[in-house]
């Protein structure tokens, strides 16, 4: 499935901002920047679009795997080798974005903080 022209995805992630920052404890990242545009969850990234455009969410390792054997997107890789498990670079309609930035962020709201 090829992507929607970057403006289209631009569009799109900016509704799921809209709809997205009415809920308590979400803001949106303004730093540039790795994460720069990205929504937030009482300080944790959830979802976020990516410099090349790829829509990115954070969900359980399981539900990744289930989307991916979907056919419904591939695991983020930041960089060449890092390959995130609990990341998903969906890539199926724009359509679906809210619902996915939504359970990424209750995913996220609810997942216990990593030790740094």
């Amino acid at each position: 499935m090829s992507k929607p022209p970057a403006s289209t995805r631009q569009r799109a992630y900016d509704r799921v901002v809209d709809a997205c920052a009415r809920a308590r404890g979400v803001t949106q990242e303004h730093k540039r920047g790795f994460g720069s545009g990205a929504l937030k969850v009482n300080g944790r990234i959830f979802a976020m679009l990516a410099s090349n455009g790829d829509f990115v969410v954070k969900l359980p390792k399981l539900r990744v795997d289930e989307l991916i054997a979907a056919g419904d997107g591939q695991r983020f890789e930041p960089g060449p080798g890092r390959v995130m498990k609990e990341w998903l670079v969906f890539s199926g309609p724009t359509t679906r974005w809210l619902d996915l930035a939504r359970e990424a962020c209750a995913f996220v709201n609810r997942a216990p903080a990593k030790r740094q």
